[in-house]
Order: structure tokens, then sequence, then C-alpha cells
């Protein structure tokens, strides 16, 4: 399931992100790569305790408790600490990896983590029109498609999916990335109540709230009771 979550991040903090990311130091990208997607990965990373990728990961994860549409197609249990790539000159692409399925992070003051890389997200910084190339390809049973969003804008898709970023040929592209534990681990599952959400909010809109909404709501939520891991 490959979803489009608009205005994750308002203008001002684009503008703001913008600003940190001039005065920002980069680095390696492969140095947090293991050793299949070190063989493909060519960009640049944030060092993860830099006070840019602080300020930005605080923007974003801000924004995500934002948005319904993230919590109803995410199901969220846990997320990784998000990070700071950029794509451009020769640093300028990633080629087809699929993410490692488990990603061990730091915990506030509890030692380590472990999240399991059911979905993964990208929030783009700079809009498409000030980079050629650089867009993100996903491919899974239903073909491949190309993502390329507005700033601001973010995409959610299946961390099992083979997926790679088309080399950058003009400009710098910037985004946020990480990955999200549902608490369903299943993408089908996780479609199935994502479509559910949508038809139940469509039919509320439409039609106001109804004993057949209720019974629907309560189908819902065995659903995910039925299937979530807490």
């Amino acid at each position: 399931m490959l979803i489009t979550l608009p205005d994750i991040l308002s203008a001002d903090d684009l503008a703001t992100a913008r600003h940190l990311l001039t005065q920002a130091t980069w680095a390696d990208g492969r140095d947090s790569a293991g050793p299949q997607a070190r063989t493909v990965k060519n960009n640049q990373q944030l060092p993860h305790d830099s006070a840019a990728a602080t300020a930005i990961r605080q923007m974003v994860l801000a924004g995500l408790n934002r948005s319904a549409l993230f919590f109803s197609a995410a199901l969220p249990l846990r997320i990784f600490t998000p990070r700071v790539n950029r794509y451009g000159g020769a640093a300028n692409t990633y080629g087809n990896h699929i993410d490692n399925a488990i990603r061990l992070q730091a915990l506030d003051g509890s030692g380590t983590g472990h999240v399991r890389t059911d979905v993964s997200c990208t929030v783009f910084l700079n809009d498409p029109g000030e980079y050629d190339g650089g867009e993100l390809t996903v491919s899974d049973t239903y073909g491949t498609r190309g993502v390329k969003l507005p700033a601001g804008h973010a995409v959610l898709y299946p961390g099992t999916s083979l997926h790679q970023v088309t080399p950058v040929t003009r400009g710098q592209r910037l985004a946020c990335f990480f990955w999200v534990q549902s608490m369903v681990r299943s993408d089908e599952q996780r479609r199935l109540l994502f479509d559910l959400d949508m038809n139940l909010l469509a039919l509320r809109q439409r039609h106001g709230e109804s004993e057949e909404t209720t019974r629907l709501t309560g189908t819902y939520h065995n659903l995910l009771r039925m299937w979530a891991e807490t």
C-alpha cells in the first residue's frame, strides 16, 4: 500500500529546515548502510546527533502526530528516529534495495531497542522543480511506481518493497526518512483496515452517524483487536 500524506511540514517548518540545511555539515550516507546497501548507496546524510538533524526530526514527528491519515495508514507502534539525507553532485543515487527488517536505535536514557521496519516513509524537504531525477521508485506486486512530491508531503510504502532513488542530474534532493513498526504487521491487513476507516469517514461526512456506521466501526475495532500487537 503506497499512501501520500499531504502537508506533514508547514511552510514555516520548511523554511526553518532549509535554513538549517544551508549551514549543516554532511557525512557519507554509506556510513549507516549494511553490507549489501553500501554497494548501491551513494548519497549524503546528516550526522544523527547534529543540531539540524535534531530540529528537523522534531518537526517531522510533530507533523506526523497531527496527521490522522498517518495514524490510519501506518497504525504506528514504534517509529525509528528520523534521519535526513541529500542527493546531488557526485553523491546522487541509491540503487535498488530492500531495507533491513530490523533496525537498532538508541532509546532515551534506557539503552537500545529494536524497530521492525514494516512501513517506510520519506518526507520531501524541497520541491520537485529544484532538481531533476531523484525519483523514489517502489516496486511491489502492483508494478513499479515513481514518487516525487512537493516539499512537506510524505509517502508511506511497505518496508518489504524493492525501491531506489534514481540519479539526481541537476540540483539537490533533500528528504527526511524513517521506518515504522506497525501494530499490524501484515500490509494486507493494514490495507483492509485503512480502506474500512476511509470509507467509514466518507459515509459519516455524506450521511452523518447511523446505526450502520456504528456497527461498521465496531467491525473495524474488532479486526484491529484481532490483528494488533502492542
